[in-house]
């Protein structure tokens, strides 16, 4: 299913601030919170889609990369599916609360004066592993089709021996008793006001909910090791040098089963020998020899897909440009494609033989050879407010 534009998610201008837009997502939140709307997975799967947007549109890095470049600015086409995709695909409800809920403060769970919504689980801290960086190279070609590309990554993973939850074999934790598991606990303070009632972090077990009573060996009670993984990127047709995509949850894990970070991949162009990009569009310099250039004929270009060949018009002047259709790049966010353009420079031979010098002085005085007048007339006017 195609994604809908994250602005036209939370209902808001591209113009929006950071304000509006956090102030946007708490009201799609607290409507479509599944504590609202049991059982109805439609609500579920907005609740999951405002989040997905939140979690773009309020981070300026990646706002900026969504608005030059669309959902493919994130990691493929939009609504692909692909290995970049959605926020909400894999994240469990938790997840987002653990991310998000703090914008909502208050009391009674993550959504201030609505009672009950998300419980005191949605108050437990989880960690989130950090995020990695990976550069990959590209050929035009690469770029023209899209590519596979497979890494091995050293990054933190799950301890498989604790099954990520930091206690020797796996179980073995107890509620916190200072936060009965809710990870917070709520402090009253007497003001001049009255009587201030403020939620804080459990300083027990540090807004996890839970203590560790026998910490696993293998990992120290972290939950995580030291491994390595190998990772498939698709990455779609159309990037761009210097374009971050992301990939959800392929970063560092986080510790005690939490949340793992984010994989960003740095695209990287590697020069062309022939072409030069200019956004979709390709460039290829040609250098004509003079006779070809007088008489016409016929020449091979290079394209992406290899040579073409293109027919050379006679008394084809230096500056020419030739455009070969649909020959560039393809759009990254399904637009069109680019063309190749082609601009003619005319070789002009530095030394001649005795017979060439002969030939050509012989020809100097032919009107055919003369400079068409008319033709720098038209230069000059086109340019004249320039010289005034």
């Amino acid at each position: 299913m195609e994604k809908r534009d994250y602005y036209e998610v939370l209902g808001v201008d591209k113009s929006a601030s950071a304000d509006e837009i956090k102030k946007a997502y708490r009201k799609k939140a607290i409507q479509y919170h599944p504590d609202r709307n049991p059982g109805d997975k439609e609500a579920e799967e907005k609740f999951k889609e405002a989040a997905e947007a939140y979690d773009v549109l309020s981070n300026p890095d990646k706002r900026a990369r969504y608005d030059q470049f669309g959902h493919a600015g994130l990691g493929g086409a939009a609504g692909n599916g692909g290995p970049f995709g959605g926020f909400g695909e894999g994240m469990s409800m938790d997840d987002i609360f653990s991310m998000f809920g703090d914008i909502f403060g208050g009391h009674g769970g993550g959504f201030g004066g609505f009672s009950g919504f998300g419980g005191g689980a949605s108050q437990q801290r989880r960690y989130r592993g950090s995020d990695l960086r990976v550069k990959v190279k590209l050929t035009l070609k690469e770029i023209s089709t899209g590519v596979e590309k497979k890494f091995k990554l050293k990054k933190y993973v799950p301890c498989s021996h604790c099954h990520g939850t930091g206690a020797e074999g796996g179980s073995g934790t107890d509620t916190c008793p200072t936060c009965k598991g809710s990870g917070t606990i709520i402090r009253n303070q007497q003001t001049i006001l009255g009587t201030m009632q403020t939620r804080t972090t459990c300083p027990t077990c540090g807004g996890e909910g839970r203590i560790i009573k026998n910490k696993c060996k293998e990992c120290a009670g972290e939950g995580i090791v030291y491994g390595e993984e190998v990772i498939t990127v698709k990455i779609p047709k159309g990037v761009a040098d210097g374009m971050q995509l992301s990939m959800n949850g392929k970063g560092n894990a986080g510790k005690h089963n939490g949340i793992s970070g984010d994989l960003l991949i740095l695209i990287e162009e590697e020069p062309d020998k022939e072409l030069i990009r200019d956004e979709n569009d390709l460039i290829y310099n040609l250098l004509l020899g003079f006779p070809t250039a007088v008489l016409g004929g016929t020449v091979e270009i290079p394209t992406i897909d290899g040579r073409v060949k293109v027919k050379i018009e006679p008394g084809t002047q230096p500056g020419k440009v030739l455009r070969l259709r649909n020959k560039g790049l393809p759009n990254i966010n399904g637009y069109g494609t680019g063309d190749l353009l082609v601009n003619v420079s005319i070789y002009v031979p530095e030394t001649l033989s005795k017979d060439e010098k002969k030939a050509l002085e012989s020809m100097e005085h032919s009107e055919n050879f003369k400079p068409n007048l008319s033709v720098k007339d038209k230069i000059f006017k086109k340019f004249k407010s320039f010289f005034e």
